[in-house]
């Protein structure tokens, strides 16, 4: 019975790993498109619209990097 637990224990946290970074990306991607939505709202790009877009689409790219490795479990 104690074989069991940690492979459940270890399917459980490739799955939180995954699930976190799938809501990671969403966050990202929604927080890009209102900067740029903002910087866009007034007709014309700011040297710091451009700074702040860059950083987001920097982190971004990074989070897209920190993808966790699958875990499968041999039967």
């Amino acid at each position: 019975m104690n074989n069991d637990q940690p492979s459940e224990t270890s399917t459980f946290l490739g799955n939180l790993k995954s699930g976190i970074w799938l809501v990671g990306i969403s966050s990202w991607l929604f927080g890009i498109t209102d900067r740029s939505i903002a910087a866009l709202a007034d007709g014309y790009l700011s040297a710091i619209d451009i700074a702040q877009l860059f950083t987001a689409f920097f982190f971004f790219v990074s989070w897209l990097f920190l993808k966790p490795k699958s875990t499968r479990v041999n039967s």
